[in-house]
């Protein structure tokens, strides 16, 4: 046994990994959605453990010097009022858009799709803070809650709406515009490409009042969809739909009677 944990020990990265930080950065998450929508929460009351739970978590993934990396609170603190002006304004698209929604209520607290984008926009603020590691732990979170994978660096423009939202993929440097409609299952994506494109755009421009059907995969950061186009259910698109465009499968469904 002693051989055993000697050899771990020398295999083991020290990568000073504290997995201590991931479980604020969830504690940050729930807690920051519930201040922002529970009206029974006073939020006087509760940024001081916000502010307390954020600077645990980014204290390991702050990359500056120290007095640069104790602003980052001050400068995700001053963006919540705007990011809760466009959660509300995209809470009231997902209403206008599904007819199955009774309540706005419901919006806020029954449908992943608001949830995963209401995480996304506060993630997205703190990764142009370059805290990477924190950014990329509440996308993850929110990935785990609801099936939704958005990556922090994706910029989504308010409002849209996200459907059930269940095995949506949204790369980093993804842009969709105002006014978008996103089904399950709906990959925007990157075409394969070596590490060294790492800092190129790879993913697909959603342009406005375009809507996205299910299991619909757009992949490449030259692919542009244009304005008031619609993209069918199960289609593979790579290369750029002109404006007020319908792409859809050629397969036909046939229907026999036994």
């Amino acid at each position: 046994m002693e051989k055993t944990i000697k050899e771990l020990q020398r295999i083991k990265q020290n990568t000073n990994l504290n997995y201590s930080v991931k479980t604020s950065v969830e504690d940050f998450t729930q807690k920051i959605f519930n201040t922002l929508f529970d009206d029974s929460i006073d939020i006087a009351e509760s940024f001081g453990a916000l502010e307390n739970l954020f600077k645990t978590a980014a204290k390991i993934s702050c990359l500056s010097t120290s007095e640069e990396c104790s602003k980052n609170w001050i400068v995700f603190s001053e963006k919540l009022p705007l990011i809760l002006e466009d959660l509300n304004r995209d809470a009231q698209y997902f209403m206008e858009s599904d007819p199955a929604a009774r309540r706005l209520e419901e919006i806020y607290f029954a449908y992943p799709g608001f949830y995963a984008l209401a995480i996304h926009r506060m993630s997205h603020e703190i990764y142009n803070q370059n805290l990477h590691l924190f950014a990329r732990l509440m996308s993850e979170y929110a990935h785990r809650q609801t099936g939704t994978d958005i990556h922090p660096g994706a910029t989504i423009k308010a409002p849209i709406f996200i459907d059930h939202a269940t095995g949506i993929v949204i790369g980093e440097t993804c842009v969709i515009e105002p006014q978008v409609k996103i089904y399950q299952g709906v990959t925007l994506g990157a075409l394969s490409i070596s590490k060294d494109k790492q800092n190129i755009k790879r993913h697909p421009t959603v342009k406005s009042n375009v809507c996205i059907y299910a299991n619909a995969t757009i992949l490449g950061g030259d692919t542009v969809v244009g304005e008031h186009s619609i993209i069918g259910g199960n289609v593979w698109v790579t290369k750029s739909v002109p404006e007020n465009s319908i792409v859809y499968n050629t397969i036909e469904a046939n229907i026999k009677t036994r």
